[in-house]
């Protein structure tokens, strides 16, 4: 299991992309506590906490490296995945293509049930998730079958989901 600098090493040697599925109905994320609590009781909500992400991203982008992800999010939004959608924009605008899917589509389309990042189409991270929704780390996944598998997973669910912008506008 990689974790800390380790697993975000990931993010600094992909040559190409990187595409991250996304399917929980919350993560508990310790510096992002406090943001979520302000954007609930509708305060002001500071996300400077994140700007060494948009700053990876913003270089990678325009080193011609691609960020993705897809959210599956079920419909109506819990707070959680409202919060989510309304911080994706400082996310979508440092140049990260984030698209949603509504679960129940996902779950049609036989999409899996937990969460990967797949970089370069070729190395497979599978992330672990313990109690209260606390990140564990990401397990490398060597099989070829499975990179395939997930390859193919991550094709069916960009085509599905709606940018998120479009999104917005219809939840």
């Amino acid at each position: 299991m990689l974790i800390g600098d380790d697993f975000n090493q990931l993010f600094r040697t992909f040559e190409h992309t990187a595409f991250r599925l996304e399917v929980r109905e919350s993560y508990n994320a310790p510096r992002e506590v406090e943001s979520f609590r302000r954007f609930r009781a509708g305060e002001p909500v500071d996300l400077s906490w994140a700007e060494t992400w948009f700053n990876m991203i913003r270089e990678a982008t325009a080193e011609g490296r691609r960020f993705a992800r897809v959210r599956v999010v079920s419909v109506p939004l819990s707070d959680y995945s409202r919060f989510g959608l309304w911080a994706a924009q400082r996310t979508s605008d440092a140049g990260e293509d984030i698209r949603y899917l509504p679960r129940d589509v996902a779950e049609q389309l036989g999409l899996p049930n937990h969460d990967y990042w797949l970089f370069d189409s070729r190395k497979l991270a599978r992330m672990h998730f313990g109690e209260k929704d606390k990140f564990r780390g990401g397990e490398i996944i060597t099989d070829a079958a499975e990179i395939v598998r997930h390859n193919y997973w991550r094709d069916v669910a960009q085509h599905h989901a709606i940018r998120r912008d479009e999104f917005e506008a219809k939840v």
